[in-house]
């Protein structure tokens, strides 16, 4: 047994929690899917309604644009193979930041860019309901 900074007891939990589990197979199946080009596992993870965005911005005209792709097209991405990746290569670090009753929401930082995920239980399965994303910097950017 722990005690905390006012000397309470605090007892460490070694039981998983299911919801927390299933939240993170869902963004694994996400993940991984499209790392290995399995295009069921992707599917399996997302809500058909699915909207995943990214904003890019033009350097020469400071204009903002909102990217955008469907679950289909996800899916259809995902089975060309375009995402894969071996898995030394692969970053997928999955962090539930909030989750309340039947929503959650997940960062993902995975090789290139991070994924904000927000997600829902659904007919009593977690599907991922929207994605923004964003890359991350390269190298020689990032030292900028």
């Amino acid at each position: 047994m722990k005690t905390d900074f006012c000397g309470a007891a605090v007892t460490a939990s070694t039981q998983s929690d299911p919801e927390s589990d299933a939240i993170r197979a869902a963004a694994l199946d996400y993940i991984d899917g499209y790392y290995s080009g399995d295009a069921a596992r992707m599917e399996r993870a997302l809500h058909a309604d699915l909207a995943k965005r990214s904003v890019s911005t033009d350097p020469k005209t400071g204009k903002s644009a909102l990217g955008h792709l469907s679950a289909m097209s996800l899916v259809q991405l995902t089975r060309s193979g375009a995402g894969k990746l071996p898995e030394a290569l692969r970053q997928e670090d999955v962090t539930i930041l909030d989750r309340y009753h039947d929503a959650a929401v997940v960062k993902i930082i995975a090789t290139e860019w991070i994924d904000y995920l927000e997600m829902a239980k659904f007919d009593g399965a977690w599907k991922i309901i929207n994605v923004l994303w964003a890359l991350k910097p390269k190298p020689d950017e990032a030292a900028r």
